[in-house]
Parts: structure tokens; C-alpha cells; sequence
């Protein structure tokens, strides 16, 4: 037995529809709280600060997929900032009992919950601007590329 939704399972009222907060300010507090833990996590396991400082804008190296094209960009992009890469890293660390790679992780899931705090959201392949955040720039009417709204 098949479970699921199907579009005519989901609630197409105003009423049904209006939430008390807006899901990317929800998203944004998600960022918020990630990337508060991951200091004071980091801040507890006495790293260097200078560490932090030199690695922290790393991940935005992965920015360099867009010389590519949109789509690759996006798929490298996605690759670095999701949040499960750099906890896969945490928890390999923590296995393999190599305390040097603990604060790289911290590092890491700190920039991409300051990122998602920003709006920097995860990318779709329309272009950089194209964010499950909404559209960054001037022009934010359009929260999802018509292409991408079925995907």
C-alpha cells in the first residue's frame, strides 16, 4: 500500500494555507540555532580561533562549480552546503577518534547555518539567485523557477 500526497490531498484554502510564521523565517532560525551550537560546541573543545577564522569562508569555494554552468554549479554547491556533509565529517571523526577533524566540521556547519540565516539558501539549477530561501536579489517575486516547481 502506496502512502503519499497527491496535489489534490493538500489543503488549497487561504485559511488552510496561512501559517502563524513563514517557513523561511522558520528556515532562517534553523540557521540561527546551528550556527549557535556549532560555536559554543567549538568554543568548548578549546580550538583555535585562528582555525576558525582561515577555514570559515572555505565552503564558498564550492561557488566555483557555477564556472561550469548553472546546473553543476548547483549540484557543488548543494554538495558542500547541506548540512549532512560536514555532520557525516563530525561523525566519521568521532569513529575514527581523530579530534583534528572535529573543528573543521563545527567550522563548516557554522558557515552554512550564518549562510542560511542570510537567506543563502541551497540552489536550484536556474541560476545562483534560485534558493529554497526564496529569490535573492532585487527581484523576489517568484520564490521557486518555473522549471524547478515541479521537481
Amino acid at each position: 500500500m502506496a502512502t503519499g500526497y497527491s496535489l489534490t490531498s493538500i489543503p488549497t484554502s487561504s485559511a488552510a494555507l496561512a501559517t502563524p510564521v513563514p517557513v523561511h523565517v522558520i528556515l532562517r532560525l534553523e540557521g540561527l540555532a546551528a550556527a549557535a551550537l556549532s560555536a559554543v560546541f567549538y568554543a568548548h573543545i578549546g580550538a583555535s580561533w585562528w582555525l576558525f577564522a582561515a577555514l570559515w569562508l572555505a565552503p564558498d569555494l564550492s561557488m566555483l562549480g557555477y564556472l561550469a554552468g548553472p546546473g553543476w554549479g548547483a549540484r557543488i554547491y548543494n554538495a558542500i552546503h547541506a548540512y549532512v556533509t560536514p555532520a557525516t565529517l563530525a561523525v566519521s571523526a568521532l569513529l575514527l577518534h581523530s579530534a583534528a577533524l572535529v573543528p573543521i566540521a563545527l567550522i563548516w556547519i557554522n558557515h552554512i547555518g550564518v549562510d542560511r540565516l542570510m537567506g543563502y539558501g541551497l540552489k536550484y539549477p536556474a541560476g545562483f539567485g534560485w534558493t529554497h530561501l526564496g529569490r535573492l536579489g532585487r527581484q523576489r517575486k517568484n520564490s521557486i523557477p518555473a522549471s524547478q516547481e515541479s521537481a
